[in-house]
């Protein structure tokens, strides 16, 4: 990450995540379980736990299989957070819980849990120190109105920040301490993959940030129907007529998840992605080694918040605001404090 959107705006500095409970995420359900079903449905809250971490001791508690565990999305580990997890299971126990987590809700359903099964997330952060919140209040007003920028934050590259190196490898290209477990683990495996795209698209974001084209459709450029990354894509060929579909969010333009199947643009956005790769080092038929794991999309290459709000506490300024599935709260949060989080 490097350029801001409201770079004329001063930020508002603090310091997050000092305690868990400082960063709460719930997730916004895309349905409700309908009570019935092959699927034991969990309301989890965890507090400094991986999910992965709690949906292993989940399935140690109920005695199955961790394939048997699912969930719509991963969360932080430094947070407090509520999410659904599914299981595979006859069993509907009175309660589940363990070290760091507890079922506060507990029904069935007839379909598992699926990666992007959910409408959004809601978060709810301290930004201990802070104290200026009508800059942050006009920070929230332009994100609101423009979108901010879709980054994938430093979580999707691991702790160390090398997974993007890791997918590289993985390819063929360079080496990497963790190539020969990755190879084992699918899990990590995916993960490294997509890290690779998504290091590719945040550089392909901040080309386009440079290029003051966040919120501006472009000859060439994919655009997107919806505001949720999940409409049908379409080529502009008029920007003058499409630009106020933009402005209103009916559409966004996309960014590459790269790989054999992703659909083209044309134009300045097909050069700006051309150039990054030429940058990096890499060529585009790289991606077929990775099979349906490389296997290319797009991306919004913004992202607009909802019910978003700043109101001051006595440890600083609670910033609170909606996402859709996928999408980073460090989105916004940088924003408003100018830093990286």
């Amino acid at each position: 990450m490097s350029a801001f959107l409201t770079a004329g705006l001063p930020g508002v500095g603090g310091v997050a995540k000092v305690a868990p409970e400082d960063f709460e995420v719930e997730e916004i359900p895309a349905y409700e379980p309908s009570g019935s079903g092959e699927h034991l449905y969990l309301w989890v809250e965890k507090r400094a736990r991986e999910t992965r971490e709690v949906a292993k001791a989940v399935a140690r508690l109920l005695g199955v299989s961790e394939r048997e565990v699912s969930w719509a999305g991963l969360k932080d580990r430094q947070a407090v957070s509520r999410q659904w997890l599914s299981v595979r299971t006859p069993q509907t126990p009175a309660a589940v819980e363990g070290d760091g987590f507890r079922a506060l809700a507990i029904s069935r359903h007839g379909n598992k849990l699926r990666p992007g099964h959910l409408k959004g997330n809601r978060f709810v952060i301290v930004l201990r120190g802070a104290t200026d919140v009508a800059a942050a209040r006009a920070v929230l007003e332009v994100l609101v109105r423009r979108g901010a920028p879709n980054w994938f934050g430093a979580q999707r590259f691991g702790r160390g920040g090398d997974n993007a190196a890791l997918g590289l490898a993985l390819l063929g290209q360079g080496a990497h301490p963790g190539l020969e477990r990755a190879k084992r683990d699918r899990f990590l495996r995916k993960l490294a993959l997509s890290a690779l795209q998504a290091d590719l698209f945040n550089r392909v974001l901040a080309a386009r940030l440079d290029a003051s084209a966040l919120d501006r459709a472009e000859q060439g450029d994919l655009l997107q129907k919806g505001d949720d990354g999940r409409g049908p894509l379409f080529l502009c060929e008029r920007p003058e007529e499409d630009a106020p579909r933009v402005a209103a969010f009916e559409v966004s333009p996309t960014g590459p998840m790269f790989g054999p199947r992703m659909r083209q643009p044309g134009g300045e956005p097909a050069r700006r992605e051309a150039a990054v790769l030429v940058d990096a080092g890499i060529a585009l038929a790289l991606f077929e080694r990775g099979g349906d794991e490389t296997a290319g999309t797009r991306r919004p290459v913004r992202v607009r918040p909802w019910d978003a709000e700043a109101t001051p506490v006595p440890e600083g300024l609670r910033i609170a605001f909606s996402l859709p599935s996928g999408a980073y709260a460090t989105t916004v949060l940088r924003e408003i404090t100018k830093a990286e989080p």
